[in-house]
């Protein structure tokens, strides 16, 4: 198989799963589950409004190829604080639990997007 036809294929799979879990989040920002998992981490309301508006939004830039690299890029980042800051804060208050495999491994399949991504468009942005 050609190269750039096994990024592409990467790309939008790992892509594809990042927006699978990213984006139906914004249909359940307003139920009890996750404003308890919000109270339970102790992070403030309007954080919880702010980050899953957010995440909706990086989840359509990341998906859709008509935004610029450089937006892109930045949203890659957003996604990186955001998964590394999930372990962390669920470990910080939980400790060590299965909870935090979740942002692991969506860190590790954002990162396989990004380098793929990289891999399909060289060059300045």
């Amino acid at each position: 198989m050609e190269n750039n036809k096994k990024n592409k294929i990467v790309y939008w799979i790992t892509t594809g799963l990042l927006a699978a879990f990213i984006l139906p989040g914004i249909f359940f920002l307003n139920s009890q589950m996750a404003l308890e998992g919000t109270k339970h981490l102790g992070l403030p309301m309007w954080f919880h409004w702010e980050l899953g508006i957010g995440k909706f939004i990086g989840g359509i830039i990341l998906i859709l190829p008509f935004f610029p690299k450089r937006l892109k890029e930045w949203t890659y980042v957003a996604f990186g604080i955001d998964f590394i800051s999930a372990a962390i804060g669920n470990t910080a208050v939980d400790g060590f639990t299965p909870m935090i495999l979740s942002p692991i491994i969506m860190f590790v399949v954002l990162l396989i997007s990004y380098l793929t991504y990289h891999k399909l468009h060289p060059g300045k942005y």
